[in-house]
């Protein structure tokens, strides 16, 4: 699977470290392209995987410096089930979408509707006048590989695709998008 075209326009950022987080900088690495990890100094942690792009390993002391680079680099997130960091990484994210203080268009992915509606129900929220009905929007449940790739390519294209330029096309490797 890929986006329609001959540059690699985007790249993996993981929080660096294993399960998951480790496959997706795998998958970038065998497709061939980049991989950035986002790591947390923990006293129960492991270091960074093996897979992320040498020089794009960024060790973090403070939990809100790491949320700050995951939100200025991100396009999408895909969000798989966790636990605390996790949910206060996405909960981060979706404010600062809702509020927006965000520069771009970002797209949230909940991966495994089992788990997060059993985690969570955030209608109430809206329904209670705590948020906006738009604002559940800011979130998209999926359950299979196929699907968040779908709704990724989707995404991807429709906000963050701008054009090759001439000038680009002398110089192979650069990337453009929007915003």
């Amino acid at each position: 699977m890929s986006l329609e075209a001959e540059r690699h326009r985007f790249v993996v950022c993981s929080g660096g470290g294993p399960g998951i987080m480790e496959a997706a900088n795998r998958g970038a690495k065998e497709a061939g392209g980049k991989s950035v990890g986002l790591n947390i100094a923990l006293p129960f942690e492991q270091a960074p995987n093996r897979y992320i792009t040498k020089d794009l390993v960024f060790n973090f002391h403070y939990f809100f410096m790491r949320k700050f680079w995951f939100a200025y680099l991100a396009k999408a997130l895909v969000i798989f089930p966790g636990g605390f960091g996790t949910i206060d990484e996405m909960f981060e994210i979706l404010t600062l979408a809702q509020t927006r203080k965000l520069s771009k268009k970002l797209l949230v992915i909940l991966y495994g509707s089992e788990y997060w509606n059993d985690v969570f129900r955030l209608e109430p929220l809206a329904e209670w006048g705590a948020i906006n009905d738009d604002d559940l929007k800011l979130l998209c449940r999926v359950d299979s590989v196929d699907d968040a790739f779908g709704q990724l390519q989707r995404h991807l294209m429709k906000h963050h695709m701008v054009p090759q330029t001439a000038q680009e096309a002398k110089a192979p490797g650069i990337a453009k998008t929007r915003g």
